[in-house]
């Protein structure tokens, strides 16, 4: 589990491609000793699990396998050498949730479709897979490209985020432009609720 508080920008330094599977290795500045095989982290939103990790010079690392059904339903079929991603390490008991409850597991990608910068900050509006928008509601929740955001706005499909400029600055958001594609993960609650709601509207 994680709370959507991005701890670090990494960079995609390889990426070892193969039929069903990616081998990635990504550069972050977590020290090198508390990245173990098997840990979970996320990666642009998508909870991976660690298979190595090392430090080259001043440099540290871990990798990653990514298999075919996250390379379908996310960004991360696109991710390459230089790309940068919104790193957070695994929850541990007894730390703050200042974010929300995020899984890591994305549930589709979404495409930024208009972008205001004022007075230091982003506004940011974005197009939902149709059939997840029934999930975001206004004041709500989302993680996007793992990082936990309050909805402003939603007009059908299209919903809004405001970028304060401590997000901009540390995490990938900076970076983002028009038309960019971002893995979306809905509100736990809002995805149990709408499936709760579905089961008792159903005839015994």
């Amino acid at each position: 589990m994680f709370t959507g508080l991005v701890s670090d920008v990494g960079e995609v330094e390889r990426v070892d491609a193969g039929a069903k599977l990616n081998h990635l290795r990504i550069a972050c500045s977590y020290p090198a000793e508390t990245i173990v095989p098997g840990a979970s982290i996320a990666c642009g939103g998508a909870c991976l699990t660690v298979v190595a990790g090392g430090e080259a010079g001043n440099r540290r690392w871990f990798e990653v396998d990514v298999a075919a059904e996250t390379l379908r339903c996310t960004t991360a079929r696109n991710w390459k050498a230089s790309t940068k991603l919104n790193l957070e390490r695994a929850l541990k008991i007894g730390d703050e949730l200042a974010g929300h409850i995020v899984t890591g597991h994305v549930d589709g990608v979404a495409e930024i479709v208009a972008i205001t910068d004022f007075d230091g900050m982003r506004h940011i509006d974005i197009r939902a897979p149709h059939g997840l928008a029934r999930f975001i509601a206004e004041k709500g929740s989302v993680a996007l490209d793992g990082t936990s955001l309050t909805v402003n706005r939603v007009e059908g499909d299209i919903f809004s985020v405001l970028l304060i400029p401590h997000t901009l600055r540390v995490t990938t958001w900076g970076e983002r432009r028009l038309g960019d594609e971002i893995n979306l993960e809905v509100d736990l609650m809002a995805r149990y609720a709408a499936r709760l709601a579905g089961t008792l509207s159903q005839k015994p």
